[in-house]
Order: structure tokens, then sequence, then C-alpha cells
């Protein structure tokens, strides 16, 4: 009887898993060098930050390189914050309602404008309508503008507003002001003193005033029309809450 052939069972390789270690953490040590080499050509801090922490759970859960300290500082709004800021550009909105109505009542179109900035709310008044060219006394005729417009700024809760002026190109020579920038100053103090005194419940420590002189343009000074631009006052009112949640200085912080 023949011999029945031995049936060989084929061994099964074997293949260890010690190399999958190594190889994990040469990707993840590829990938912090990635990181690194973004931050150094990216100023989005908070991008940045969000990515790591992304990338760090995808990778083992969170452990290994990406779970050791950040050198960049995590700024992440919380839920909080982000309401705090958005109930405070909610408010300047409604304060910006306000003054565009005022602006329609009185038929001022083309003469006032406001625009929500990221420094707050901007109203901006062309200087034409408030002084004589050269000038830094508020004519008698427009007085009621800032009249009015200090009831608007009657604020609760208070908020800093900041009084700037501006002027155009054209040289001072001749007048009682030494410069533009002195003309421009003494306008922005004129009005502030004006809004204060209007209305007695303002409190002067959160008013302040400025002035840029022919710094600062918003058009060419090439143009009458342009340069009639430039000639403005700006009054602006600042949020409570900037948006990664810190308050803003106020004017009478100390």
């Amino acid at each position: 009887m023949a011999k029945k052939a031995k049936k060989h069972k084929k061994h099964e390789e074997h293949i260890p898993e010690s190399w999958l270690i190594p190889y994990a953490d040469i990707l993840t040590l590829l990938l912090a060098l990635f990181i690194v080499l973004f931050a150094s050509s990216s100023v989005d801090v908070k991008k940045l930050s969000q990515l790591s922490a992304v990338f760090s759970t995808v990778f083992d859960g969170g452990s290994g390189v990406m779970d050791n300290p950040s050198p960049v500082e995590t700024d992440i709004p919380s839920s909080e914050t982000l309401s705090a800021y958005q109930e405070d550009q909610r408010q300047l909105k409604e304060i910006e309602t306000d003054v565009e109505q005022y602006i329609a009542s009185k038929e001022l179109e083309g003469k006032f404008d406001t625009k929500m900035t990221e420094d707050g709310l901007l109203i901006t008044i062309k200087a034409s309508v408030l002084f004589d060219p050269g000038q830094a006394v508020i004519s008698s005729k427009y007085e009621y503008i800032a009249k009015d417009l200090a009831k608007v700024l009657n604020l609760k809760p208070k908020r800093s507003v900041v009084v700037s002026g501006y002027t155009d190109t054209v040289p001072t020579t001749g007048s009682q002001f030494s410069s533009n920038w002195e003309l421009s100053a003494i306008r922005a103090v004129n009005f502030l003193t004006l809004l204060i005194n209007s209305n007695k419940e303002l409190d002067p420590a959160y008013f302040s005033a400025k002035g840029y002189g022919e710094n600062n343009p918003v058009a060419s000074n090439d143009t009458a029309e342009g340069k009639a631009k430039n000639r403005r006052v700006e009054v602006l009112v600042q949020p409570l809450v900037k948006e990664d949640g810190s308050s803003y200085e106020q004017t009478n912080s100390k």
C-alpha cells in the first residue's frame, strides 16, 4: 500500500507589527514640522491653534507630540464671550439706527455718515457743516447738531466716545492756527465741549478729543471734492467688548 504523501501544512508567516510604532512617530513628527512651518508663515494664531487641536485628536487620541504644551497660546472665544460680543454689537447697531433716523429727520444726508468698524460705531460729519473755512468756532446755525447728538450719546451703559478732527492739505497760512494739526485739534475740542455742555447727563470722563490735521485722508486731496471729504469731524462710539472677549480700555480708566 503506497504511503500517503505527507501533507505539509503551510505555516502562515507572522508579520511583526512593532514597526508601526516608529512609523507612526515619524508621521507625527513630520506633521509637527509642517505645522511649525505653517505657523512661521501665517499670522492667524487662532486658526493655527485650532488646526493643532484637530490633528492632535486624529493622532492616537491626542497623545504624543501634539499632546505637549503648544508654544502658541490658544485663544478661542467661549460661547459666553461670543454672546457678550454679539450683544454689544447689537447695541451699537441700535445707536447707529438712532443716528440714521436723526439724519433723515433733519435732512442731513450727504453731510452725515455712519459706519460700523472694528473700533466701534463711526459717525462722520463734514467740517463744512460745522465750521467756516479755516475757523474752529462752530457756526451758530449748526450748533443744534451737537446738541441733538448729545442726546443720542447719553448711553447706558456708558461708552467711551472719541471726537477726532481732520483737515485737507491747504496750509493755514495767515490764520490764527500754526498748522492744520492745531486747527483740527481745536475743532475737535470745541465740538466735544459743545456736546458735554449740551447734556449735563454725559460723563466727561468718558469723552476725549484728538486732532490729526491733514493726516489719514479718506479721499484724494488733488480735487475739491476730495478735500471736502477730508475736512471732517469723526465721533467714534467704542464697543464695551472686543471680539476676543477682552474689554476696551475706557477713557476714564487710570
